[in-house]
């Protein structure tokens, strides 16, 4: 910007403050993660915040060391883009029209690159040259062109996202990097100026912030709804979590199915091996449910010898093959219990409902599922029963 345009340069500082001031508002009032990384990249890509066409989000997961996406917020297409242009021009929306928590899910749903860029990891340990995993290590804001851009020709960031020209922005909290942005104009192929990287920078480090206190309250969150004993999900989050599903399943159309599991003859275990060996033994069931199921599952420990896991969008038929799956690996699997230099043979009962199948609501898919496993305990053990056959 010119320095002979004093006016000018007051107007732009004013601009800025008051995207600085908005953005930063937004986000203390919520420590949702998801909400909060929609709260940024809407200041990023909104004609009243910094106004690129698109934007990403990726985060390192500490669990599997590597870049991984969380949100897109941009048009699909040229002619999408043009629709939410001729919106912004009606309507004038400011930050806080935009950053409605409902919007949150929408976007989650809709965005066809997001899908593409969720099924990719980007790990840091890479031995192969990734342009996020160079962003990364790299630290500062990184303006990439196009003549730039050659030398990761094959990269897989670049075949699902086609832009001449964007920012890399890392995202630096407490003197470590917890994310990246990548934005671009890719329609309307305004050039990126060294104000627009300033301006992004100071957005950034709010931003950093902001996911670093959220991340510390969900691992907050997450003490308070595990099962001490098992690590997994408590009684009280399944309640939680199944009321939600539920409601999601319903809105989306989709199958959700509940697994009500019980060790047999726990008791008998218990009172001949005693208690801290019972323990062990539930340890050891909570680990394998853990290792055998789908990323999508929640498991959790229900009560006692009792386990439920929510099977979203899974129907009755592949429910009970999961359910199969795992009684045949319990029933097969040597528990050897330390203190007695002892291996010793389980099995499990396993009971099954299904949404909206068996059920309209919740307590009636928790009943149903219940009344199942207790049929499989009641008519021999070791078995997988349903509240309505299959129907083949």
């Amino acid at each position: 910007m010119s320095q002979s345009d004093p006016q000018q340069q007051l107007e732009q500082a004013h601009r800025e403050l008051n995207v600085l001031y908005e953005v930063s508002s937004a986000m203390r009032t919520t420590l949702e993660l998801e909400h909060i990384l929609y709260i940024i990249l809407t200041g990023v890509t909104s004609h009243s915040g910094l106004g690129y066409n698109r934007a990403i989000l990726f985060l390192m997961n500490p669990k599997t060391n590597a870049l991984e996406c969380e949100m897109v917020i941009g048009p699909e297409s040229g002619e999408h883009a043009n629709k939410i242009w001729s919106y912004i021009e009606n309507q004038r929306p400011q930050i806080e029209d935009l950053i409605r928590e409902d919007k949150v899910e929408t976007t989650l749903s809709d965005s066809a690159l997001l899908k593409r860029l969720k099924a990719l990891k980007f790990p840091l340990d890479s031995q192969n040259k990734l342009l996020l995993v160079d962003a990364y290590h790299r630290g500062t804001p990184w303006h990439l062109t196009k003549e730039s851009l050659l030398q990761y020709d094959h990269d897989p960031l670049l075949q699902n996202f086609q832009s001449n020209e964007f920012l890399i922005m890392p995202l630096r909290a407490k003197g470590k990097i917890n994310g990246l942005i990548v934005a671009d104009n890719f329609y309307t192929q305004k050039p990126i100026s060294t104000d627009d990287i300033r301006i992004f920078s100071l957005l950034a480090g709010h931003a950093s912030l902001a996911i670093e206190n959220s991340r510390l309250y969900e691992m907050t969150v997450e003490k308070s709804h595990t099962d001490s004993l098992t690590n997994l999900w408590n009684h009280g989050y399944f309640q939680e979590k199944l009321s939600k599903e539920i409601i999601s399943t319903q809105k989306a159309n989709q199958p959700l199915s509940l697994m009500m599991i019980d060790i047999d003859h726990f008791k008998e275990l218990n009172d001949t091996y005693g208690h801290q060996n019972g323990d062990w033994i539930l340890k050891n069931i909570a680990q394998i449910l853990h290792e055998s199921s789908r990323e999508s599952d929640y498991i959790c420990r229900y009560g006692g010898e009792e386990f439920a896991i929510i099977l979203c969008q899974t129907n009755k038929k592949e429910s009970f093959q999961i359910a199969e799956r795992l009684r045949q690996k319990i029933e097969e699997y040597l528990f050897k219990i330390p203190s007695l230099s002892q291996e010793l043979k389980l099995t499990v009962s396993i009971g099954l409902a299904s949404f909206p199948e068996d059920a309209q609501t919740k307590e009636e898919l928790i009943a149903n599922a219940d009344k199942s496993m207790y049929i499989a305990k009641f008519s021999g053990r070791n078995k997988t029963c349903l509240t309505e056959p299959l129907d083949y």
